[in-house]
């Protein structure tokens, strides 16, 4: 599994709480946003390009997360993320077509201070990842298959298991299908350098109009534990995309606890060691 070729995109604000969770939300206080429902933005977490710049190193990975300065706080931040397929005319994107979700960690810097979202999300390699299970879409739209899947993630450390991110369905997401591809649409095309954002136009130039984007469309609230406890080495991250109708609670313990096999079928799993 290698993404190196796609732009690494993140959606900001697409799941209720969340940002207040981890602390973000004052970031968007100046920002006006005429949908009370809507995602704040969309931040660049990786660009792929011949140029130097803090976004170029590829940071995805499907076993790992390195963590970077030890004075700074780390969450786990899970989600889907959905490769899709970008079409360009003269310079903008015209179209997004979902091709595969998966798992995703959009581990994340609680940096103080940071000017812009992408600032605290690639330190380097390793500090992503993506599941290498991946899920074929059907379509991306209700009644698709993502229907019956749920996203939930836990953290086991010294050998007991906390669920770290609430179990949620992938449709409560604030902006989902029709609505968030039409809403993408806009923003990599219109959205300006302001706040903690920037302007993804001039980074998909940077990137030289890849032809694909692995974009992650936003992280779940976190559970009580989730919310006050932080990334440490030796711990061990896992994010499961799952369909409901063929997993249960019990299942997905005895899968994290390593006591039964993964199943290929029905399940994006992200199990991620923490150095």
């Amino acid at each position: 599994m290698n993404f190196a070729h796609a732009i690494g995109l993140g959606v900001a604000g697409n799941f209720a709480g969340h940002l207040e969770q981890a602390g973000e939300a004052s970031d968007f206080r100046d920002l006006k946003i005429e949908d009370p429902r809507a995602p704040k933005g969309v931040f660049p977490f990786y660009v792929p390009s011949d140029g130097e710049h803090f976004l170029h190193v590829y940071p995805i990975s499907s076993q790992r997360i390195q963590l970077g300065p030890r004075n700074e706080n780390h969450q786990i931040e899970p989600e889907i993320s959905i490769l899709c397929d970008l079409t360009y005319r003269e310079g903008r994107v015209t179209k997004i077509e979902p091709r595969e979700a998966m798992a995703h960690n959009d581990c994340s810097i609680r940096r103080e201070g940071a000017k812009k979202i992408s600032e605290k999300k690639n330190w380097g390699a390793d500090s992503k990842g993506a599941s290498e299970q991946r899920i074929p879409l059907d379509r991306f739209s209700k009644g698709g298959i993502l229907d019956d899947y749920r996203i939930v993630c836990c953290l086991l450390r010294n050998g007991e298991l906390f669920e770290y991110g609430v179990d949620s369905p992938a449709a409560s997401y604030s902006y989902m299908y029709e609505e968030l591809l039409d809403w993408l649409v806009l923003k990599l095309n219109d959205q300006v350098d302001e706040g903690p954002l920037e302007n993804i136009s001039e980074w998909l130039t940077v990137a030289g109009h890849p032809n694909q984007a692995l974009i992650s469309i936003g992280a779940t609230r976190y559970t009580e534990f989730g919310e006050t406890h932080f990334l440490e080495p030796g711990d061990q991250s896992i994010v499961f995309v799952y369909d409901e109708r063929l997993f249960d609670v019990d299942a997905l313990g005895r899968i994290a606890r390593g006591e039964i096999d993964a199943p290929t079928n029905g399940l994006s799993l992200l199990r991620q060691d923490i150095a």
